[in-house]
C-alpha cells in the first residue's frame, strides 16, 4: 500500500526534505465535530476531531470534516479556518438523529460519501473515521478508491451481559459486527489511550493493522487557570497569598458566589452524575459546596434528567444542585477555571477529555480508578482516583480537597504542568507519524 492515491501517491518530499504536507479526509455520521460537547450525542470525539484538523492545518496539512447535514439550512461546505473545510452532506433526515436509530443512516453516508469523493476527494491521500458508524459507511469507498483506511472508535462497545464499568452498551446490534468490521478491514488504527488500544484486542482480538495511540490534547490558551493579579496562575494558590480573579458573571449567576464543584458530561447513566450528587449528600448541610452539572441527555436517555431530579429530591440537595446544561468552550473553561475540583465518576472512558481540560485549569480531579481515566488522572499527583463506588468514599475525596488548599494548590499545578505538555499541537504531530507509517506497512 501506499499513502495516497494515484496523483498523490508517488509525490515527492518537500525541497527541504520534510515529507509533502497530507490533504485528510475524517468523517463521522452520528455527530457534527462542530457540535456542542455535552449536548446530544456530542462528546470528546467532537473535541478531538475539530482540535486535531485545526492543529494539522497549522502544520501545513489539509483537512476535510466530512459529516452528515443534521440541521435545517445548514449549508454544503463550511470553511472552518484556512485549511479546513466542513461538508454537511445529505444523507438522512435534516435534524438529529438518536444513535440507538444511526445505523439506517450508514447506507445513505455511503452514497453521499462516494459522490463527495468523487465531486471533491480526488486529492485526498486516506480517509480517517471516527466512531464505528463512520467506519462502516467509508470502508467500501476507501477499498474502491485505493485510499488507506484510518479508524478512530473514542468508545468501544460492551458485549451484551457486561456492566458499565465495561463500557459504553451498544447502541444497536449492529455495533459489535461493525466495530469488528473495521478492526478487520481497517489499515490503520489510532486509539486515545492504552486502555483502549488494549480493550480493542480484548474484544475483537489483536488488529491485523498497526494500532497507535495519540492521548487528546488540550487547548492550554483556552484552558487556563483563574488569573491571579491579571497574570495566569500556575494553579488556584500559586503562591502565598495570591488570589483569584472574580469569576466571571456566566459563572456567578449559577453560584451566587458559592464554592463549587463541577461535573461535566453527556447525562446518562454511564456518566454517573448521580454519584457526584450522592458523594455531595454525605457532605454536611450548610458547609458542602454546591454542585454544578453542566451537559443535557440525549433521545436514547430522554428520561434520565427526570431521574437525576428524583435523586436531588430523595438526599435533600434541592439548594446545593445547579442543572446548567451543556456548555460553550469558553464557558466550560471559566466553571473549570473556578471550580474546587471537578468530579468525574463515569464508569468507563477510554481516556477522558474533561480531567485534561480541568487539569489544564489548575483544578484537581476526583475521578474512577478504571479504562482509560488514569492516563488522564495521576492519582495522588493531579487528582484522586477513587476504588469504590461508595458516595461515602467520594465524599471523603471532596473533603480532603477543601480542607487543604496547600493540597488544592499542589495537584493543580502538577495538573497545569501535565496539560502543557499536551497541547494540540503535539497530538497532530502524533496523527501525522502515525499516518506515514501507511506507506512503511504495504
Amino acid at each position: 500500500m501506499t499513502l495516497g492515491n494515484t496523483h498523490h501517491a508517488q509525490e515527492p518530499d518537500r525541497n527541504d526534505g520534510a515529507p509533502a504536507p497530507l490533504h485528510i479526509a475524517m468523517t463521522s455520521v452520528h455527530t457534527s465535530p462542530l457540535a456542542t460537547p455535552g449536548s446530544a450525542d456530542a462528546g470528546g470525539l467532537n473535541v478531538v476531531v475539530t482540535n486535531t484538523a485545526q492543529a494539522l492545518a497549522r502544520a501545513g496539512h489539509r483537512v476535510d470534516l466530512v459529516t452528515r447535514a443534521s440541521e435545517p439550512g445548514q449549508p454544503y461546505m463550511h470553511e472552518v479556518m484556512p485549511g479546513v473545510r466542513a461538508f454537511f452532506l445529505p444523507a438522512g433526515p435534516r435534524h438529529p438523529v438518536a444513535k440507538s436509530h444511526t445505523d439506517g443512516l450508514i447506507a445513505p453516508f455511503t452514497v453521499e460519501f462516494r459522490r463527495w469523493m468523487a465531486e471533491h476527494g480526488s486529492g485526498v491521500d486516506l480517509i480517517h473515521s471516527h466512531h464505528w458508524f463512520a467506519g462502516v459507511a467509508c470502508l467500501p469507498v476507501a477499498q474502491e478508491t485505493g485510499r488507506p483506511h484510518v479508524q478512530s472508535f473514542h468508545s468501544v462497545a460492551a458485549r451484551e451481559g457486561q456492566n458499565l464499568a465495561d463500557g459504553e452498551p451498544a447502541e444497536s446490534s449492529g455495533r459489535v459486527p461493525g466495530e469488528a468490521r473495521c478492526v478487520r478491514e481497517s489499515d490503520l488504527i489510532i486509539a486515545v489511550s492504552q486502555a483502549e488500544k488494549e480493550m480493542i484486542a480484548q474484544r475483537y482480538g489483536t488488529p491485523p493493522c498497526p494500532v497507535e495511540i495519540a492521548h487528546p490534547g488540550v487547548d492550554i490558551e483556552m484552558f487556563h487557570p483563574a488569573r491571579a493579579g491579571g497574570v495566569v496562575a500556575a494553579s488556584p494558590a500559586a503562591a502565598p497569598g495570591a488570589t483569584r480573579d472574580a469569576a466571571p458573571d456566566c459563572v456567578t449567576e449559577v453560584t451566587g458566589g458559592r464554592d463549587y464543584v463541577f461535573f461535566a458530561a453527556r447525562l446518562q447513566p454511564l456518566k454517573a452524575p448521580d454519584l457526584a450528587i450522592r458523594a455531595l449528600a454525605e457532605l454536611p448541610a450548610g458547609t458542602r459546596p454546591l454542585l454544578v452539572i453542566a451537559g443535557a441527555a440525549s433521545d436514547d436517555f430522554a428520561g434520565y434528567e427526570d431521574h437525576l431530579r428524583a435523586v436531588v429530591t430523595e438526599t435533600g440537595m434541592e439548594s446545593d444542585v445547579r442543572c446548567i446544561g451543556p456548555l460553550p468552550r469558553t464557558g466550560l473553561a471559566a466553571f473549570l477555571a473556578h471550580a474546587q475540583l471537578l468530579l468525574n465518576p463515569s464508569f468507563s472512558e477510554t481516556f477522558g477529555i474533561i480531567n485534561v481540560e480541568a487539569a489544564a485549569c489548575g483544578t484537581p480531579v476526583v475521578a474512577w480508578d478504571s479504562s482509560g481515566i488514569p492516563e488522564s488522572v495521576h492519582g495522588g499527583v493531579t487528582g484522586t482516583l477513587c476504588r469504590s463506588r461508595e458516595p461515602r468514599e467520594w465524599a471523603g475525596a471532596v473533603r480532603a480537597y477543601l480542607d487543604d488548599p496547600d493540597l488544592r494548590a499542589r495537584h493543580g499545578a502538577a495538573g497545569r504542568a501535565f496539560a502543557e505538555s499536551r497541547t494540540w499541537d503535539a497530538v497532530a504531530r502524533d496523527y501525522a507519524a502515525a499516518y506515514r507509517t501507511l506507506g512503511r506497512n504495504a
